[in-house]
């Protein structure tokens, strides 16, 4: 939790020490612009599309290196896209959001260390008598495209492709009072957490029954979203989504919480940092612990998973 607390820390405090380096005739304009584009502006009707592609590469070379340390080669990719549609009272949002890594130390096994699929659609209809309101409905599917190993021997296999998988679909209100936020509010949604590998869903993997491969689950969703060029070569994208299970226990909220920070330096090299928060309470991890023998137990609980990526290496935007 310390490590969690001092990187959203750190991310945070990164962006108005950046901002005051811009001279004060600058910030003024950027401002300015920020308060036209939000104000002035008229989106207009038809589709509106676009990405980000980016390789990142990284290597550690030691050679009877007296302070220690183990040579290292990793590479990591990312893909964003999105196509948006707009017509009249009518918006149609779509993005696609998928990113890979590997890397290897001492010449040893390539292991994972990104992998992600997410894929969202969201469609609304603007309320007449409030422009900032839509209603409409949310579909969301997230999964991984390779196995996941609990060790460097990739053996132990706790995750793959659609193992799990899951599929969200929400009938709700969405409030936008810009372009760079989006609230939605959905009192009635579907969840449904896929494990399909049989031997993960043997020992009843992520919540599902060792009798189905399926998990169905009726509850509340709730999804802020946020992205916005937050000064110039610099734009922050984050979602957070909670949900609640009204069958069982409602007071479990499980949520998904993204980060991401994308720095431009010129037209074909960038940098970029991503987290991500989960707690889930159908998944039970592996930890360990020390009785008062001072024997090392192990056991099955219930954690907040933390994932950080910095990235810096060749990137495209279209």
């Amino acid at each position: 939790m310390k490590r969690i607390v001092t990187t959203v820390v750190l991310i945070g405090s990164m962006l108005p020490n950046l901002s005051a380096q811009q001279t004060s005739e600058e910030a003024t304009k950027n401002v300015d612009e920020g308060v036209l584009a939000q104000t002035d502006e008229k989106e207009e009707d038809g589709w509106k599309k676009g990405g980000t592609f980016a390789v990142n590469f990284g290597q550690v070379a030691l050679s009877n290196w007296q302070g220690g340390g183990q040579s290292s080669v990793s590479g990591n990719s990312l893909l964003s896209l999105f196509a948006i549609y707009k017509k009249g009272k009518k918006a149609w949002d779509n993005s696609l959001d998928m990113a890979y890594g590997l890397i290897s130390q001492d010449n040893g096994p390539w292991i994972k260390s990104d992998d992600r699929i997410e894929l969202n659609s969201k469609y609304g209809q603007q309320l007449k008598k409030n422009k900032k309101l839509y209603y409409g409905g949310l579909l969301n599917f997230r999964s991984q495209f390779a196995p996941g190993f609990g060790d460097a021997t990739n053996t132990n296999v706790i995750s793959r492709i659609m193992s799990p998988g899951y599929l969200t679909g929400a009938i709700g209100i969405d409030y936008k009072p810009n372009k760079s936020l989006s609230i939605f509010l959905a009192p009635v949604s579907y969840r449904g957490t896929f494990v399909l590998d049989d031997a993960l869903n043997a020992v009843g993997a992520f919540g599902v029954d060792t009798n189905s491969r399926l998990r169905n689950e009726l509850g509340g969703l709730f999804m802020a979203k946020y992205q916005k060029d937050v000064m110039k070569n610099i734009n922050l994208k984050t979602q957070l989504t909670l949900f609640s299970n009204y069958i069982e226990s409602p007071q479990n909220i499980d949520v998904l919480w993204d980060m991401l920070i994308s720095m431009k330096i010129n037209k074909y090299i960038s940098a970029s940092i991503s987290t991500t928060l989960i707690y889930d309470h159908d998944i039970l991890l592996p930890l360990t612990a020390t009785d008062e023998n001072g024997n090392e137990i192990s056991f099955s609980g219930r954690r907040a998973q933390f994932k950080e990526v910095l990235n810096i290496g060749f990137s495209y935007k279209f």
